[in-house]
């Protein structure tokens, strides 16, 4: 079970995204510097106790009109090898130290309790407080062998990121957030399972959409 330290982090979380968004082809901020605020999120667990797991909803606005985007983070106490081109940055942490977060998505620590989660093997967790299950999270899955699949690589687009998997399988990270409809999510059919979360939008209501689908490569 993961512990949420109360500590300070220098810099700060948001002082890393601030820099490391615009470098994202699916971040659509305007020309100015992002204005980000926490809008969201969840933690899962790593089995080992090493690695922390954070998926965090941030709200931009310093574009046309505020932005929410997924970001999952990984903190890792050294570098993870062959992943320099997914650290997002480091940090001091008040109690454990120097950590080296990384963009989750090539990091697979992060991905094998994704697709844990997809398939119902572990439940997420509170972003903000230690063993408490955030129920505001939901999942499914119609899959078989998720357990076996492995993270090949992962990919950005304009809207999200794709990971490609073993076994014929991939999942598709939702970066761009949009509420769904009367906050129920709409499954593509090529749907195999999914991940779906709240966060408070700009206007202070909490909305509903798409995290994460998994889906088979050949329906795509």
């Amino acid at each position: 079970m993961a512990v949420i330290h109360r500590t300070v982090l220098t810099p700060t979380k948001l002082e890393l995204l601030t820099s490391w968004l615009p470098s994202r082809p699916w971040y659509h901020g305007g020309r100015a510097e992002p204005e980000l605020t926490t809008a969201g999120g969840f933690r899962l667990d790593d089995p080992q106790g090493e690695v922390g797991i954070e998926f965090i909803v941030v709200t931009d606005a310093s574009g046309a009109r505020p932005a929410s985007y997924l970001v999952p983070l990984t903190y890792r106490g050294a570098r993870l090898d062959g992943a320099d081109h997914a650290l997002v940055g480091t940090m001091e942490h008040g109690v454990l130290g120097q950590r080296w977060a990384y963009d989750g998505c090539h990091d697979p620590v992060l991905v094998a309790q994704l697709l844990a989660l997809i398939e119902g093997r572990v439940q997420a967790q509170d972003q903000n407080a230690s063993d408490t299950p955030d129920r505001e999270v939901t999942r499914s899955c119609a899959a078989d062998g998720v357990a076996r699949v492995g993270l090949t690589a992962a990919t950005d687009d304009l809207e999200g990121t794709e990971m490609p998997l073993t076994h014929g399988m991939a999942l598709r990270l939702h970066r761009v957030l949009r509420p769904a409809p009367d906050g129920r999510p709409v499954l593509p059919e090529v749907a195999a399972g999914h991940v779906a979360g709240v966060w408070s939008a700009p206007d202070g209501t909490r909305v509903r959409g798409l995290f994460a689908v998994l889906h088979h490569t050949a329906a795509r």
